[in-house]
């Protein structure tokens, strides 16, 4: 609880929400209700897909010029401006750096999360001379920068911002592990009992996530065993690029892994975490998401977790080369004929409660 002489904190959250239940949205909504279990309160501006849909969790944004008003009020009420970015999204970049100069209009310095993971679209430096002016304007309006390891920290420093203001803080906590299991769609439950290796993916059909190396990738394991079944989870969901989902349906159908895979839309938290513990295998295959919440929550529920290597992945995940199916397979494969030898690697894990972490700075 707010100490006696500190008055309970205003928080403004600039950012996606659910629904849907994904990415970072969903410890903004942690972090929301931790806030206010302690007293504080905390407003989030919903700039995500269900942005326009009325919540008693969120406050709508309806255009530009409803998202400038709202910012300004609570700015001028005193609330404490953090906003989220990444460097996959420009425009969400652009809306942060609006959000942090209105809130230095009205004499207070934002504080920034910075999502992901050390290799993404526009991030770092060398990755888009083109973007560097935007990124390295969010990163000095901030007092403090929030972000997911101290590799992500070393890559927002080569834009000149000192180390002090840089406060890595894990997105994973504690509490993405509370879920009750849930009964999982007939076809999910269906093809668990029709594949007993089922390799579990959360996929977007866009250029990172390599969803055509996946595809690949599923016809050769499928190909050397016949007790595999992929599950994609998310794979026509949110913003997809539409050649490429157009490559990814022609790709399967070439194939014949039609049988082979079961595609989902989201699942929502609790459902997603009992697939995942039910699943033989958890394949991430995104260069561009740093350590993975999901990564995290896979190995602490005992299943061992397969992804394409990107500088931060955790001690013990088997990795691959990000577009080299040949490779991807051979992970997948070892893993299965390897799994307790796997799981050893992977079994140390400290799982902290980093909410209270993120809560104290945003409060003092």
């Amino acid at each position: 609880m707010p100490t006696p002489s500190r008055p309970p904190a205003r928080i403004l959250e600039i950012t996606s929400y659910p629904p849907p239940r994904a990415g970072w949205g969903i410890r903004v909504e942690y972090l929301k209700h931790r806030l206010e279990a302690e007293g504080h309160t905390c407003t989030v501006l919903n700039l995500g897909t269900s942005r326009t849909i009325p919540s008693p969790e969120y406050e709508t944004v309806l255009g530009g010029g409803d998202f400038v008003t709202k910012v300004w009020r609570f700015s001028r009420a005193g609330y404490l401006v953090h906003v989220h970015a990444s460097g996959d999204a420009v425009k969400g970049t652009v809306l942060a750096v609006i959000g942090s100069l209105i809130s230095l209009l009205h004499g207070r310095r934002p504080v920034l999360t910075f999502h992901a993971g050390a290799t993404q679209r526009h991030f770092p430096v060398h990755r888009s001379w083109t973007w560097t002016p935007l990124y390295g304007l969010l990163f000095a309006l901030q007092r403090q920068i929030i972000c997911n390891s101290d590799a992500v920290k070393v890559c927002i420093q080569q834009y000149g911002v000192p180390a002090s203001k840089i406060v890595p803080i894990p997105a994973f906590s504690a509490q993405y592990l509370e879920f009750t299991p849930q009964a999982l769609p007939p076809q999910l439950e269906a093809f668990y009992q029709r594949y007993p290796q089922t390799v579990f993916v959360y996929v977007r059909l866009r250029k990172l996530f390599y969803p055509l190396t996946l595809v690949e990738g599923i016809a050769t394991m499928c190909a050397a065993r016949p007790d595999i079944g992929v599950v994609l989870c998310g794979a026509y969901g949110g913003h997809f690029e539409p050649e490429i989902r157009e490559a990814f349906d022609r790709r399967i159908a070439e194939l014949q892994l039609a049988d082979r895979v079961c595609i989902l839309e989201d699942l929502d938290h609790d459902s997603f975490l009992t697939a995942l513990k039910r699943s033989a295998i958890y394949l991430r295959t995104p260069i561009t998401d740093g350590v993975a919440s999901s990564v995290l929550e896979s190995i602490a529920l005992g299943t061992p977790v397969v992804a394409c290597e990107n500088g931060s992945r955790p001690r013990g995940v088997v990795l691959y080369p990000a577009e080299d199916a040949e490779r991807m397979a051979d992970a997948v494969l070892h893993t299965i004929d390897h799994r307790a030898e796997v799981m050893a690697a992977q079994a140390d894990l400290e799982v902290r409660d980093t909410l209270a972490d993120e809560v104290a700075l945003l409060t003092r």
